[in-house]
């Protein structure tokens, strides 16, 4: 009997209503012959109702105690998951992160697993239980809740899918797949029937949200068929594996996009060895992920360093930079939060000419100027005024013809 596992999001389990609805699609798998483990994350907003809890209690906080606060939402969600189901006569048993086996490093509220122990899991599963696992969280050494940070859930769900060698991880959501762009930004948008690890992993890094990119990272390692469906039906969703057909590759797959986004530039730094590594490493010590670096072509020994971070880390990242800066001889430091990136993506790009040159054409017809530019095999991303992106993104997709299908 092989063994699925299913992963609902927050809006698919907000209320009541969708949990019964949740518990009978869980129960429809079970009924063809699946052995299934299911991961859900908090009811609705709950996680942030709790973090704005958190705040109104105290203003200051460690990460262990909000970890074990926040552990709570997913924690009521399959617990009522699992009361909907056995209501519906199918065996079922709720577990935490914890009793699931999920062993997690110290890194409160962005914990990363380092093993599973899937026992438990597996006697569940030989008892003939549905297994549904509150995703989002896991346990040190110690013993500490930890919280695996945005995304968490999708991560739990494919590392789950891997320890246990199931046929697929399922990742159902309030949308219909993964899209050509955002169909908020995009109206002309539509779901994509597959997609390569490759392509996921840069969608889902350089902005597309509907799946979480380590838990993309994680699929690839140990080749996990994800499909990305809808909760409520109406669509065949989107497979995302290793061996997708070479008639679909041939072009750009999609446009991500991220407004999330601030630019950070060093200007007048001397153009010497170790200045690079004495601006990041502190950076990378504060926590403080750096995405697209560029530095300018030096004159007279003398450059500018620009960078982006998310844009929610700018305060700690310049709490960093600014000694850094008079440490290093730099004339000043500027910030800008009003900045987007725009990304085309596909592995029809790579070894072919055309595809960058068609982009920089498509922006510079509608006005809209390029800040930076970084590249790899199969993404160019543009860096942009924030409220030029969504013009960037309409004008992008028809410039690739991505609004006529696959």
């Amino acid at each position: 009997m092989s063994i699925i596992v299913q992963k609902y999001g927050g809006s698919s389990v907000a209320d009541a209503a969708q949990i019964k609805q949740v518990a009978g699609r869980i129960a429809a798998a079970r009924d063809k012959g699946h052995r299934v483990v299911v991961v859900v994350s908090a009811m609705g907003d709950t996680t942030d109702e709790l973090i704005k809890l958190a705040y109104q209690v105290a203003e200051h906080h460690d990460g262990r105690e909000l970890d074990v606060l926040l552990s709570t939402g997913e924690t009521v969600s399959s617990t009522l998951l699992a009361m909907a189901l056995k209501n519906l006569g199918y065996a079922a048993i709720s577990l935490s992160g914890a009793q699931a086996g999920i062993r997690t490093d110290t890194a409160f509220s962005g914990a990363r697993i380092k093993a599973i122990d899937s026992k438990r899991l597996v006697t569940e599963l030989e008892k003939g239980n549905i297994v549904i696992v509150a995703g989002f969280q896991g346990i040190t050494e110690e013993m500490d809740i930890t919280t695996l940070g945005r995304g968490g859930s999708d991560t739990t769900a494919v590392a789950l899918a891997a320890s246990l060698g199931a046929e697929m991880c399922k990742i159902y959501t309030d949308v219909a797949g993964v899209y050509t762009a955002d169909p908020r930004l995009v109206p002309e948008a539509h779901p994509i029937a597959e997609i390569s690890y490759e392509e996921m992993l840069e969608l889902s890094t350089f902005g597309a949200r509907v799946l979480h990119n380590r838990a993309v990272e994680l699929g690839e390692l140990y080749d996990i068929p994800i499909l990305v469906a809808a909760s409520a039906g109406g669509g065949p969703g989107t497979l995302i594996h290793g061996g997708v057909s070479m008639e679909v590759r041939n072009k750009v797959r999609g446009i991500a996009h991220d407004v999330h986004v601030a630019k950070v530039t060093i200007v007048g730094v001397p153009d010497r060895p170790g200045i690079a590594a004495a601006v990041f490493q502190p950076l990378a010590e504060a926590g403080v992920s750096v995405d697209n670096i560029v530095q300018n072509a030096s004159i007279d020994n003398i450059t500018d360093l620009t960078f982006t971070i998310a844009k929610g880390d700018l305060a700690r990242a310049m709490a960093v930079v600014e000694p850094i800066a008079g440490q290093i001889g730099a004339r000043q430091y500027l910030s800008d939060t009003n900045v987007g990136k725009i990304s085309i993506i596909g592995t029809g790009m790579l070894n072919a000419p055309g595809y960058a040159a068609k982009m920089f054409s498509a922006l510079s017809d509608k006005g809209i100027n390029i800040q930076l530019i970084t590249t790899s095999e199969i993404r160019i991303t543009c860096i942009i005024d924030e409220a030029k992106v969504k013009e960037a993104a309409t004008v992008l997709h028809r410039a690739f013809e991505l609004e006529s299908g696959e």
